[in-house]
């Protein structure tokens, strides 16, 4: 990425750097030499050691959501051939309180009359699918999203293949910057609040619970006021046994 050259020319510019005093320092004795003083070690400090704990949580959240696709075959279990069109109309089906009419999504309902099997963009919400292995089964999973309108969020959705019927693992709705897929995890970007910053939300699959999980929600400096820009979804350089169905 253009953004990384610099910093990799100054990591190489180090590195030459420290080979040069090496070499230089191959005529010594070889004899030790201190490091300097060693700051003391300084145990953790337990605040409010009687301050009653609170037994449950501020807010309320869903850590996970699982759900069966109704309406949607999956031919020889290979949820490649599971047509994502489908996919999210049979969603706007389940949810008319969120796309009907009336609904907050009403907008989504209406532009995904332009939407056709394998030609997404344009007035059609859908966009691109990306297939991988997020549940560790071996085989793809479907990574899904489309615009929330006449809002600016963005709908993350995440399918498997269990017993031939299709299940969503994931669903979340957020205004974003970029959605990575690393390894098997999921990474939203999302705009923060103050200049510079933006959050980062990692999801998971939890065996236990059967669904990808909130994992890990950060909150991080990312420059002078700009966001940092990548592709969304990141895009793997060339195609790996965990982005193909076994």
């Amino acid at each position: 990425m253009p953004a990384r050259r610099p910093a990799r020319t100054a990591l190489a510019v180090t590195a030459v750097a420290l080979l040069s005093a090496t070499a230089a320092a191959c005529g010594d004795t070889g004899a030790l030499q201190g490091a300097g003083p060693t700051p003391t070690a300084v145990s953790p400090t337990r605040l409010w050691p009687d301050l009653r704990p609170a037994s449950s949580p501020a807010y309320p959240y869903d850590p996970a959501t699982r759900e069966t696709v109704k309406g949607v075959t999956v031919p020889g279990d290979d949820i490649r051939k599971v047509d994502p069109v489908e996919v999210v109309e049979a969603e706007l089906r389940a949810r008319p309180d969120d796309y009907g009419s009336k609904g907050s999504y009403h907008a989504t309902a209406d532009r995904m009359k332009q939407c056709r099997p394998g030609a997404y963009g344009g007035r059609c919400p859908l966009l691109k699918p990306y297939y991988r292995d997020l549940t560790g089964d071996g085989r793809a999973d479907l990574t899904l999203g489309f615009r929330l309108y006449p809002g600016n969020q963005t709908a993350v959705r995440v399918y498997t293949v269990e017993r031939h019927t299709l299940v969503q693992v994931l669903a979340d709705n957020d205004a974003l910057i970029g959605v990575e897929l690393a390894g098997r995890a999921l990474i939203e970007r999302s705009p923060a609040d103050i200049s510079g910053y933006e959050y980062r939300t990692t999801w998971v699959w939890d065996p236990g619970q059967r669904a990808m999980v909130f994992s890990r929600d950060e909150y991080l400096h990312v420059g002078d006021g700009r966001h940092s820009k990548s592709p969304s979804p990141a895009r793997s350089p060339s195609p790996s046994a965990a982005e193909s169905p076994r």
